[in-house]
Formats: C-alpha cells, structure tokens, sequence
C-alpha cells in the first residue's frame, strides 16, 4: 500500500470522526460566518523584555471563546519599529468540550542597544478597554541566530507521509466598503451638516478583517477631511460600537470612525476629495489543516468616494451677515410674577434649537423709556448625540421697570434668525404681559437731592468765555524787559 492510500484512508477516518462526535463546528476556521456562545477571555501578554538587536520585541493579544471583531491601538515603542502582525489559531477538544483561541503578535524591531521604557497602555479588544502594564525593554548587541524549526509550522501528517508542500493562500472576496456620508447635500451658509465616516461589513461577508494602526490612520484622514471654510463641532468618538443598519434592504454593520457637524463661513462649496483606509484581511490556507496556520495576513485599501456640498447665500436682509441659521424657539422665565416700578427683577432668553450655538449674538433691544435694560450674563451649552448636535444660549438680564402699566416684553427684546426649514427669516420674542404697578420713575431716575445740588450750584457760575488781548500783554512784557537792560547798564556804568 502506497502513502497516498494510506493517506486517503487517513483523512476519510478523520473525517467520519469529526462527523461522528459533532466537531464540525470546531473547526471554525474553515468559515468566517459561523459564529459561537462560550465565555469571553482576553489576555494581553508582553514578550521577554531582554532581546538582542537582530530579534524582536513582541506584544500578544489572545483571546479565547470568540473572534476578534475589533481591536486597537497596539502601542508605539521609541526606537522601535512595527513589523507587522502575526495570527495564530487553534482549537481545542478536552472531555469532549471545545474550546478555541486566536492569538494575534504585533512584531517590534529595535533600532538601536540601550534601554528603553514601555509605558502603561490601554487596548480596545471587541469594544471594551483594557489596562496594560509596561515594562522596561533592554535591547543588546546583535547575536548570531541559529536556524530553528517550527513543529508546528506545518501539517506533521503531510510530512510523514511524504506529502509535504507549501501551504497555498487564497483571497476571500470581501463585501464591505469605506464611505463618508452627509445628512445634506446643499446648505446655506452658516447652515450646519453631519459628516460620517465609517466603514461597512456586509452580514454575509466570508473575509475576516480587522482594523490597522487606526489611530495613526485616522489623525492624517482628519487632517485631510476638514474643510478649511467651516467651523467644525467634534462628536470625538472615542470608542468604535459596531450598529446593524440595513442599505437598500441589506444588513450591514456599521463602524463609525469619525462624525463632525460643519458650518460653511462663506458660499465656498465644501469640497471633501477621496480618502485612503487601509485594512488588514487575511487569506485562508487552499488546503487547510489541523496543524499549522490556515491564515496569512494581508492588507487592502479601502477608498470613499469625492462628496460636494453645494453651500448657497441668504436672501436679502439687513442683518443678513448677522443673524445666526437653524431651527430655533424661544424659552424665557421671569424671577418675579410681582413687578412694581423701581424693584428689579430677572429675565432669561433662552435660544434653544438646532444650529451653531456658539455663534449666537445678543438679542436685539428697543430703545425705551419704559424699562432699564443691563447687559445681560450670558451661558451656553451644546449638546451632542446620535440625533446631532443641539445647544442652548442663556441671556440673563436685569431689568428695572420705570413707569407703570401693561407692556409686552417681546416689544424691547427680541432675536432674529434665518430658518432653515422655511428659508425665511424669523424672529424669537416674548408673547408675554407684564403688568407694572406702581408710580412712575422717569422723573426721579437720575438720583437724589445732592445731585440736584450740584447741578444748581453749576448753574450759578457764568460760563461766558473770556476773551484775552494777547499783544497788549506782548508789550507790557517787552517794556519790563527793556527797563531792566536800561537799570543794569545804569548799575555798570555807575561803578566805572
């Protein structure tokens, strides 16, 4: 009997095994699609710290019972290089329970000898955070290395039965896509977008993918990303949660890596050109094996697609350069229901709605001789959430009332703005009726009797100019000067 018979007969017994006590689900690898309930463990080990300058430096991210669906931030060493990740896979079956785990290595490659520190990081690992201690690394002179085998490198099967080879790598088709969405496509100016970046994985997606030294990736995508004509509120996305969405009725899920909400500044289109991301997706073994890696690591990138946002003017208006562009209402609170002339009393505006609160200026005021109206003390607040992002803008005034009667506030202080779902222009004022009683301050407002005092005392004096001569003045003094000269020559001559 030949060793292909006796291998034939080998994996036909391996196979009615497997179908035998129900491991097919084991060997999880052979489908990215399948999916399992055991009892999530993560562990994050740090190599030997004490290596020569021609090895490397290792970090390892192990996690048992359930895939990797995402992970990051594999920290940078000083002097130290990345050299790719490695995965690693296996499966194990004791009394009968399964149990599975996936290793991936990030390879650190020492630039030069000495000492160097790692400091304590932290790892996202399938959305939770975990805290890792650092170490000091000590790199030494290069040492000559000495070829070594790998037991587990290959099939041990294939080479004792003479059938040993190199393992062939295919692609899995992948169905996902890097996109930049907006939630409008033309604005006026000062009219606030969302912008979304985020990547997408189909349900029925075979490859398995993972995201690549995001955080560097992301600080050069943003720099790229942000229009230089908008003000820019961050939704500063910290996390990455993976969310089912359904596009055009299939299921994707969505991982959000970047969310801002931009204002335009002037009729400039917003212009966002075509950004770069790239991720790591493996290739599965042709003929995999019980032994061995069954996954070789690979990278391809994903592109978005160019956006345009057409940002159009205001219709004419006086304050159209001054007024601010959302949806907006007003909420006001008075300090008192009792208002009596001369007693202060406290007003709040409150602008509440969807558009750039910072950019919110002071309502505009009547003039008046009905009320004393002092700057006011102004707060704001912006929030931000799934929705996007709203905000509110407190004006605080002071307000004394002089002369009795009814009085609509609405009529002294007011606000107006563009609206944004009417492309009209608005105004925010009080519908509220105040009732002031008591008797009129306008005459006794400027103060009391030592004013009046003083004005009198003022209106005594003659405020007439005086004219004054100034040559007659001239001429007096050039006589004293002249009878002087005349006295000393005198004193002079005397004494001779």
């Amino acid at each position: 009997m030949n060793n292909n018979v006796i291998f034939d007969l080998f994996l036909l017994l391996k196979k009615q095994y497997t179908q035998t006590m129900k491991f097919k689900k084991a060997l999880f690898f052979f489908s990215f699609n399948l999916s399992f309930v055991f009892a999530q463990d993560v562990n994050i080990k740090i190599g030997n710290p004490q290596i020569a300058l021609n090895e490397a430096f290792t970090i390892s991210l192990t996690i048992n019972n359930e895939q990797i669906k995402s992970y990051g931030g594999f920290p940078d060493i000083p002097s130290f290089q990345k050299r790719g990740v490695s995965t690693q896979q296996s499966t194990n079956i004791i009394n009968g329970q399964i149990s599975f785990s996936q290793i991936y290595t990030q390879n650190y490659v020492p630039t030069k000898v000495g000492k160097f520190r790692l400091p304590n990081f932290n790892m996202e690992v399938n959305g939770k955070r975990f805290q890792v201690t650092g170490t000091v690394i000590q790199v030494g002179a290069a040492k000559q290395q000495q070829a070594q085998n790998d037991p587990f490198g290959n099939d041990p099967f294939a080479d004792f039965f003479g059938r040993r080879s190199a393992k062939e790598f295919v692609d899995v088709k992948d169905e996902a896509f890097f996109a930049l969405n907006t939630n409008k496509d033309k604005v006026y100016i000062g009219e606030g977008f969302t912008a979304t970046l985020a990547f997408y994985v189909s349900e029925s997606n075979k490859a398995q993918m993972n995201f690549h030294d995001l955080g560097k990736q992301m600080q050069d995508i943003v720099k790229k990303l942000k229009p230089y004509n908008c003000w820019e509120e961050n939704f500063n996305i910290e996390e990455i949660q993976p969310e089912q969405i359904t596009i055009g009725g299939k299921k994707y899920t969505e991982y959000k890596l970047y969310r801002a909400t931009y204002y335009p500044l002037n009729k400039e289109s917003v212009k966002f050109a075509s950004l770069p991301l790239t991720m790591i997706k493996y290739k599965v073994a042709k003929n995999p094996s019980f032994f061995g890696n069954n996954m070789q690591q690979d990278f391809k990138v994903f592109n978005t697609k160019p956006k345009t946002i057409l940002v159009r003017e205001l219709p004419p208006h006086p304050l159209k350069d001054n007024v601010s562009v959302g949806q907006f209402r007003l909420e006001e609170q008075f300090s008192t229901k009792k208002i009596a002339t001369g007693k202060s009393f406290n007003y709040q505006f409150k602008i509440v709605g969807d558009g750039n609160t910072a950019s919110i200026k002071e309502p505009l005021q009547t003039p008046n001789k009905i009320f004393d109206i002092y700057p006011p003390n102004v707060y704001q607040n912006i929030s931000k959430n799934a929705s996007g992002i709203t905000g509110t803008k407190n004006f605080n005034y002071f307000v004394v009332p002089k002369e009795p009667g009814k009085y609509y506030m609405g009529d002294y202080i007011f606000w107006v703005y563009f609206n944004s779902r009417t492309s009209k222009y608005d105004t925010l004022k009080s519908k509220i009726q105040l009732e002031i009683k008591g008797e009129s301050t306008i005459n006794t407002a400027v103060g009391s009797g030592d004013y009046n005092g003083f004005l009198d005392l003022i209106s005594k004096y003659n405020n007439t100019q005086i004219n004054v001569d100034k040559t007659k003045y001239l001429k007096i003094a050039a006589n004293i000067f002249l009878f002087l000269i005349f006295i000393i020559t005198l004193i002079v001559v005397t004494k001779k």
